[in-house]
């Protein structure tokens, strides 16, 4: 079972698991996209000459039909990859595969003016096409079958029946070789994502926590106050009140676990769409996107709050852990992470100062 699961993940995943491929799918159409730029940019290139040529040579002129058709999609393929397709287009995804097959007619063609010796341009075609994109191998196996039958069909109308023998040879070899060439290419380039992403993860995320750590919040945070079409948004300072007198008390492990429960309580309670993390110490940040109403401010403060209290567990039972939170509304004025921090910290800073306090907001008069 072994055996035929690995089979299978080759075949359908690159090398790896079913879930991690789907988690590196859009790094996969990143990396992907790029080479498909820079590929419909010489395909244009490259038609451009061929329709020039045909003007002039007679070996050309019997494809002057094509090759301008396929210049005209090799314009147009390049202007939508480089001005129109987001990297995460599907459509994009499918225009590669039907610019493969404009190559595979374009060996034939080549071919065609040459029937009388075995086809070469075309089982070259069937060696380098899978090396532009990662994709499930088995689609890369539906491309090459078709484009050879397809090949083989119009081709025997054309070729003396011994070449297209040869051809028939050559093209079910090089066309399983091609499937196998694009199966390890994809399964070396899909575990560099997966190394990669994994040092990333590491870079990003608190050891204690396996929330964002001071570095990935700093980064998420400039990078949404860098977009002009985002103006909404609020910033939670948090702090745990007495955090040394439970370190002095209890022990370092304790105070671990502590900072371990309350990072599992916000990572529950926050969504995808906000950004989680630890500043350092027992301080951590919630950073809601979107919004910069005051309610939605202390709605949040009150659910860390008193979800802080009931879900972070002490030795001693009844004994309770508090929360101090400080809020910075942000309304577009805030260029980068530390002005808008500064903020939140001399909101927290009024929760220290009057201890009747548990949530405080900034005020501009405080600037």
């Amino acid at each position: 079972m072994n055996t035929l699961r690995k089979i299978r993940n080759y075949i359908c995943y690159c090398g790896i698991e079913k879930d991690e491929y789907n988690e590196l799918k859009k790094d996969a159409y990143v990396s992907n996209f790029e080479v498909w730029r820079v590929l419909h940019c010489f395909m244009a290139a490259v038609f451009a000459a061929l329709t020039v040529a045909s003007l002039k040579v007679d070996l050309f002129a019997e494809n002057l039909f094509f090759y301008l058709a396929a210049l005209a999609y090799s314009v147009i393929a390049a202007c939508l990859f480089l001005f129109v397709f987001d990297k995460k287009s599907v459509i994009a995804q499918l225009m590669i595969y039907l610019s493969i097959s404009l190559l595979f007619v374009f060996a034939a063609l080549i071919t065609r003016n040459n029937p009388g010796i075995p086809a070469t341009t075309f089982i070259v075609f069937l060696l380098i096409t899978p090396l532009f994109m990662i994709d499930k191998p088995y689609f890369m196996a539906i491309e090459l079958g078709a484009a050879s039958v397809v090949f083989l069909v119009w081709m025997k109308a054309v070729k003396p029946y011994e070449v297209w023998r040869i051809d028939v040879a050559n093209i079910i070899m090089f066309s399983i070789i091609g499937f196998f060439i694009h199966v390890i290419s994809n399964s070396i380039r899909i575990r560099e994502f997966v190394l990669a992403r994994k040092l990333r993860i590491q870079k990003d995320t608190d050891e204690l926590t396996g929330l964002k750590n001071k570095g990935a919040l700093t980064g998420e945070i400039n990078k949404f106050l860098a977009d002009e079409t985002k103006d909404k948004g609020i910033m939670l300072l948090l702090d745990i009140n007495h955090f040394k007198s439970v370190n002095d008390t209890y022990g370092h492990d304790v105070g671990d676990s502590v900072i371990k429960q309350f990072g599992v309580f916000l990572d529950e309670t926050f969504g995808d769409g906000d950004i989680v993390g630890r500043f350092g110490g027992d301080e951590f940040i919630v950073f809601i996107r979107n919004t910069n109403s005051a309610e939605a401010a202390e709605s949040a403060a009150q659910r860390i709050i008193e979800g802080a209290a009931k879900r972070v567990k002490l030795p001693d039972d009844g004994m309770t852990i508090s929360v101090s939170v400080g809020a910075a509304l942000y309304h577009g004025a805030e260029k980068n992470y530390s002005e808008i921090f500064k903020k939140a910290d001399v909101a927290l800073y009024k929760t220290k100062v009057d201890r009747t306090l548990s949530f405080a907001f900034y005020s501009e008069s405080e600037a």
